[in-house]
């Protein structure tokens, strides 16, 4: 089998409107450098026309193929879902709403194959976007940098590319693909850069995103650095605060027994108040069992984090072009 120099990967849920021209350009810019491709669409639950115009351009050009799911996953599964479908040697994923411009193909396609990248991220200096939008975007992007140590600007810019190894390797689940270049760096794919890209007014429908999006996103952000960080070892963590606490409740415990050891053969002074009437006694009591409860914790994620990841399944309905299982796993 001839694996394709591109594969484009387009989530798309009601963008009926959208799809032809967007499918028309791809095609205009590979034919004019003679890149062969295939575009992968994946119908993410729409309820207007948007698979029925999938399956009328799979009949025209067999290379414009799609995926349909039977109900809305998420961004983050029409990726994962593409990633496994996709057998190109360089993977572009792009919006489907007409903002992101496959004009920039060919210069992210040379970023990755000739100067080495693992992942270029679009940038969208010039956004068209309501305040609403490039507010918090700004906010969760300094954040994303910060604790990731990733110096892009533009994180959730839909317009990237790939390494095929990289998207073949790592796993986008929940929400996560806003940190696409987190997972893949903490995967190992550390050759990340960005580039300027141009974004469109959008031409058809409204935005399928709103506010929640950004607390969604920055609990995800929270979840990636912590599974980053302590999947492997959660005992470092969840060891390191039990031990700690375990070692508070131990003091406590020598602290109450040493007084009343001293009301007792020393001093001969009686304690007022019996200990397990005294504050001291019950944050002890607390301090110690919260310990043992966390290093067990960390015992029980260690053992869980030597098996193999559980495997949820995306159902996939209907699908043209593809030669691939009714059901599309991921995690």
């Amino acid at each position: 089998m001839i694996h394709p120099e591109i594969s484009v990967i387009i989530p798309a849920k009601d963008e009926e409107e959208s799809i032809p021209e967007l499918c028309q350009w791809i095609s205009r810019v590979m034919q004019a450098h003679g890149f062969s491709y295939e575009v992968i669409i994946i119908d993410d639950g729409s309820s207007d026309n948007t698979w029925q115009q999938v399956t009328k351009i799979n009949e025209a050009d067999e290379r414009i193929k799609g995926i349909r799911f039977n109900r809305n996953f998420g961004k983050s599964a029409a990726l994962q879902t593409g990633f496994r479908a996709a057998t190109g040697k360089v993977v572009i994923t792009m919006d489907a709403d007409l903002q992101d411009s496959p004009d920039e193909i060919p210069e992210l396609y040379r970023m990755i194959t000739q100067d080495g990248y693992h992942l270029v991220s679009g940038w969208k200096k010039k956004r068209h976007d309501p305040i609403s939008k490039t507010v918090p975007s700004k906010f969760f992007n300094y954040v994303t940098r910060k604790l990731s140590g990733i110096k892009l600007h533009d994180f959730n810019c839909g317009l990237k590319a790939y390494q095929d190894t990289v998207i073949k390797n790592i796993t986008v689940y929940g929400e996560m693909h806003r940190y696409i270049p987190v997972i893949a760096k903490w995967a190992g794919f550390t050759k990340i850069t960005e580039k300027v890209v141009e974004h469109r007014e959008r031409k058809f429908g409204t935005t399928k995103f709103g506010l929640e999006r950004f607390i969604n996103g920055f609990l995800d952000l929270l979840s990636i650095t912590f599974v980053s960080r302590f999947r492997q070892k959660p005992m470092h963590f969840f060891g390191s605060l039990g031990t700690i606490s375990f070692l508070v409740g131990f003091v406590f415990t020598v602290k109450v027994i040493w007084d009343k050891m001293d009301a007792l053969y020393f001093s001969r002074i009686p304690i007022k108040r019996d200990i397990t009437d005294q504050p001291l006694f019950f944050l002890a009591l607390v301090a110690i069992v919260i310990g043992v409860q966390l290093f067990v914790t960390g015992f029980m994620a260690e053992m869980i984090s030597m098996q193999s990841l559980s495997k949820r399944d995306y159902l996939v309905i209907e699908k043209v072009g593809l030669d691939m299982k009714e059901k599309v796993s991921g995690s």
